[in-house]
């Protein structure tokens, strides 16, 4: 079992900025990816950014927000600035990688809520 655990969500201004967080623990013997998703009520869950070997961004997103990822502490960041109303929404982390070298794991965070004034 892989557990995902968010923080960093908040209340903040429009214009403003924030960082959330996502550690992994568990059976971990590999990550190959990480990512951040989100979805609005009565909408579809889309991705906003996903980092492996490459970064992979919303266009929604592109600009305002950076993924990054700490290898060595099994944890995905993603950096916000440039807040709007539109990105009020649960923020939920993914990862994707193997409990064993034949095993994968494919694991969800129970998400952090961001929402921006206007």
């Amino acid at each position: 079992q892989v557990q995902l655990v968010e923080s960093g969500g908040g209340l903040v201004q429009a214009g403003g900025s924030l960082r959330l967080s996502c550690v992994a623990s568990g059976s971990i013997f590999s990550i190959d990816t990480m990512g951040w998703y989100r979805q609005a009520p009565g909408k579809q869950r889309e991705l906003v950014a996903r980092i492996t070997s490459y970064t992979r961004y919303a266009d929604s997103v592109k600009g305002r927000f950076t993924i990054s990822r700490d290898n060595a502490e099994d944890t995905v960041y993603q950096q916000m600035i440039g807040l709007k109303p539109d990105d009020t929404v649960v923020y939920c982390c993914k990862a994707y990688g193997k409990v064993t070298r034949t095993a994968d794991f494919d694991s969800w965070g129970q998400g952090t809520r961001v929402t921006v004034s206007s």
